[in-house]
């Protein structure tokens, strides 16, 4: 898999942490943020991913040579319990939705001693979750990304590890209730100046929230949210 590392992000809602990008085609054909079909004609989604200075980041990577391993071993060498995001853009190592089994490993075996944390759509069938769940069980964060309210009920009943969700962009306050009463809490960095680094929210495995991303960017409405 193609990857870029980067020791310190620039980017406000990271904060300065270490990050990642994997190539495009990790993200999986089932995620609804990457392309939806507007009057008949297949678009850009509302993945913030696909437009801005990340995308170009994104599109670059596609160009790199074959580098995991390489990267994984710039990941080992991270500081004990240091706070870092795994995929600004991309999804977990795999063609489309396969979720390559070795390349994991080599991901959870780099975050030992670190708080890494990641996002995925490849939740669609058992043996993704099986492969999510010993993730979260042995040290890497991986929070399965829901389309909607009543889809992260579905996501939080398999119990392999913490949830996130897309919100509607008019949402408005920073904390609601999915129809099953899961409660849902709106990232912090919408609505106050504060980043990944200082809150770190998404790592934590065992919260009892879902955390909710209200959506934003150029294609916000696409989702029909």
């Amino acid at each position: 898999m193609k990857i870029r590392f980067v020791r310190k992000s620039r980017n406000i809602k990271t904060g300065p942490i270490a990050v990642t990008t994997t190539e495009e085609k990790s993200c999986p054909p089932s995620c609804p943020l990457k392309f939806v079909v507007v009057d008949g004609v297949k678009k850009l989604g509302p993945c913030y991913a696909n437009y801005g200075p990340t995308a170009q980041r994104w599109h670059e990577v596609n160009d790199f040579e074959d580098n995991w391993t390489h990267v994984m071993g710039q990941i080992a060498t991270l500081p004990v319990n240091d706070l870092w995001r795994h995929n600004q853009a991309g999804d977990l190592p795999g063609d489309g939705e396969l979720i390559d089994k070795p390349k994991l490993r080599q991901l959870v075996k780099a975050n030992r001693g670190k708080r890494g944390f990641t996002y995925s759509h490849k939740h669609s069938y058992a043996k993704q979750r099986a492969q999510i769940r010993w993730a979260n069980d042995n040290g890497f964060t991986v929070n399965l990304s829901a389309d909607n309210l009543d889809h992260a009920d579905k996501l939080a009943s398999y119990d392999v590890g913490p949830v996130c969700v897309t919100l509607p962009h008019d949402f408005d306050g920073t904390k609601t209730n999915t129809p099953q009463g899961n409660a849902v809490r709106v990232c912090p960095a919408q609505y106050k100046d504060t980043s990944c680094k200082d809150c770190g929210l998404c790592q934590k495995q065992n919260r009892k929230v879902i955390v909710g991303f209200i959506s934003h960017g150029p294609a916000k409405r696409r989702l029909g949210l």
